[in-house]
């Protein structure tokens, strides 16, 4: 299948372009950037020039920041296409729902990708608690935004997430491997004096079951990087690291990886089954659990932050 890239930043360029390449159901037939291309790829500068140009690219694959890419979904939708979504989904929880009951109607796919859910030992995690009674679980994601998101003004801005950024990235890891819904009580959203969105914040859960379900997410920590989830159960203690690349049960590793290696190939094999099979995937839980951590927190202003 031909699919066209829109957006040819640095997740393009470094997550997208290789797993199209390398899988066998797809062929990057085209771009759509004001600055970026890929070599050999034919460019457009504008997603209506590439909708008239291309009519044989049946798929867009959206890359760009979550404010702008609602009207670059309805456009290609409107036209026929079926819509891969870079996480988060959108900028509103009201612009995924319009997306996702536009898509249905027309008959086409929509993909909201959650790229962490596709990390090597998520669906261990998962199977793993499924039978299990937790009583406890922390969420730790602290890393560097001058380190991984540097230059990058649009997630200083509303829409743009801030902290939440990365850390919503934690909640659909969360969303995933627990069979049990979880919903904001409480949160802590430190927010710089010059900015409109987080740079940390502290969250707290309700969990049916009665456990203490917590997440702390930090874009200041200069030294280690943390992507930790560690859920402590009547029947051990499992750890998630590395942003869920590593799992370990009371120490000890026990499990293999899901087949298929690398987050975003998994990511287009799932696009691929989606459109063969005429179905949408839309999971909308772990931005509703940011809108509500929006909603709820209560805002700190912390010191300014300069990249």
């Amino acid at each position: 299948m031909k699919v066209a890239l829109v957006g040819i930043g640095k997740i393009a360029v470094d997550q997208h372009v290789p797993a199209i390449t390398g899988s066998p159901d797809w062929e990057l037939a085209g771009t759509v950037s004001r600055h970026g291309a890929v070599e050999g790829v034919e460019a457009f500068t504008d997603l209506g020039e590439m909708l008239d140009a291309r009519p044989d690219i049946r798929v867009v694959s959206l890359c760009l920041p979550p404010v702008p890419r609602f009207d670059y979904a309805m456009q290609a939708l409107a036209a026929g296409r079926h819509v891969m979504l870079e996480k988060p989904p959108g900028a509103t929880l009201a612009e995924c729902h319009a997306l996702d009951a536009a898509a249905r109607k027309a008959g086409l796919t929509l993909y909201a990708t959650w790229h962490s859910r596709a990390a090597d030992m998520v669906a261990a995690a998962k199977a793993w608690l499924a039978d299990k009674a937790l009583t406890r679980l922390t969420v730790t994601w602290k890393e560097d935004v001058r380190r991984w998101h540097p230059g990058q003004d649009w997630i200083w801005e509303p829409g743009g997430l801030g902290v939440f950024d990365p850390g919503i990235n934690a909640l659909s890891i969360l969303t995933e491997i627990l069979p049990d819904p979880l919903h904001v009580t409480e949160a802590r959203l430190d927010v710089p004096e010059n900015r409109q969105t987080p740079i940390a914040a502290s969250l707290g859960f309700h969990h049916p079951g009665g456990a203490e379900v917590s997440a702390v997410f930090d874009w200041r920590p200069e030294g280690a990087q943390i992507w930790e989830i560690e859920a402590v159960t009547e029947g051990g203690t499992l750890k998630l690291t590395e942003g869920g690349a590593h799992m370990t049960v009371d120490g000890s590793t026990s499990c293999t990886a899901a087949a298929l290696s690398g987050e975003y190939p998994r990511l287009y094999a799932r696009m691929a089954e989606l459109v063969r099979d005429g179905r949408c995937d839309v999971d909308l839980r772990p931005m509703t659990l940011v809108a509500d951590a929006f909603t709820l927190g209560r805002r700190v202003p912390v010191a300014a932050f300069h990249d």
